[in-house]
């Protein structure tokens, strides 16, 4: 396979996932106002994944051995899958879908302006500006929401995108170990952090409100595992700041899906707000990528 082919096909797999994270997010506000907050859900889908994980690993005969060296990133990638769960899925039970989205979507953003320190390349000018750029778009969502928005689901959707930016950084740097192996040891970390979560909220499992919430706690199950999947497959493939690029398709979706299925809907400066940020965190992505094909041709 050529460099060309795998970059294609990483874009592919990005976009697959980007998917079904915005798909299901929203079906994710309609389990917590059934009952099963975010915590619950991740502790479920965690066993679940873990389960899909050793199947598809024994059915394939993969190895779930880590190499020395990509130990610690496959540990990070665990932290940050931790974070992104439990804080983006939690964060939608206290704010809009479409808001928790525009501000877990600055998370490419911060890719670029950590990229000097974690991937030694330098920060340029026009980064700057875009990031920027970025937070006027964010504060534009936010000040002129009408109403309170809940701290506690502003400081969450926070949380999500730092998660997320360790998650990317990490997910490239994990390129031989299996993706079953990825899935069932990323998941194994996230697993102690969930049921922690569950103890320290107070919630507990109800058979009732499992059936009466049946159809969008696992639209929302399904919908993460095949977003992970397609994302560790995705990650293998292309790098941090690309895979910004493709995942904004995510809000999008989330977005449409909201719109669709809940009737959330946000003023015209809110869209506009929002347009900003995708837009700048495309721009970023795409400079990001123009240089590298500048400095390496050969690779384009």
């Amino acid at each position: 396979m050529t460099i060309g082919q795998s970059r294609s096909g990483g874009i592919l797999l990005a976009l697959s996932a980007a998917f079904f994270y915005g798909f299901n997010i929203t079906f994710a506000k309609i389990a917590a106002g059934l009952g099963v907050g975010g915590a619950m859900i991740v502790a479920e889908r965690v066993l679940v994944m873990i389960a899909i994980g050793l199947t598809v690993g024994l059915i394939r005969r993969v190895s779930f051995l880590v190499p020395r060296d990509e130990r610690l990133p496959l540990v990070l990638l665990g932290l940050g899958s931790t974070g992104v769960s439990i804080c983006y899925l939690s964060s939608v039970a206290f704010i809009p879908i479409t808001i928790a989205a525009v501000i877990f979507y600055t998370f490419p953003i911060l890719i670029v302006l950590l990229s000097p320190i974690v991937d030694k390349k330098p920060l340029t000018f026009a980064m700057v500006i875009i990031a920027i750029l970025a937070f006027f778009g964010v504060v534009l969502v936010l000040g002129t929401t009408q109403g309170d928005l809940d701290p506690r689901g502003l400081a969450l959707a926070a949380g999500a995108s730092l998660s997320a930016a360790l998650q990317f950084f990490a997910g490239t740097r994990c390129h031989t170990t299996s993706a079953p192996a990825k899935v069932v040891l990323t998941q194994a970390i996230v697993l102690p952090f969930a049921l922690g979560t569950l103890i320290l909220t107070g919630a507990q499992f109800a058979l009732e409100t499992q059936i009466n919430a049946f159809a969008p706690i696992w639209l929302t199950i399904g919908g993460f595992v095949l977003g992970f999947g397609f994302q560790i497959l995705a990650l293998a493939r292309i790098s941090a700041p690309l895979a910004g690029l493709v995942f904004c398709l995510e809000p999008v979706v989330a977005a449409l899906t909201s719109a669709l299925v809940l009737d959330e809907r946000l003023s015209f400066v809110q869209y506009f707000g929002g347009a900003l940020v995708i837009f700048a965190i495309t721009a970023t992505v795409v400079v990001e990528a123009q240089k590298n094909s500048f400095l390496n041709p050969a690779k384009s």
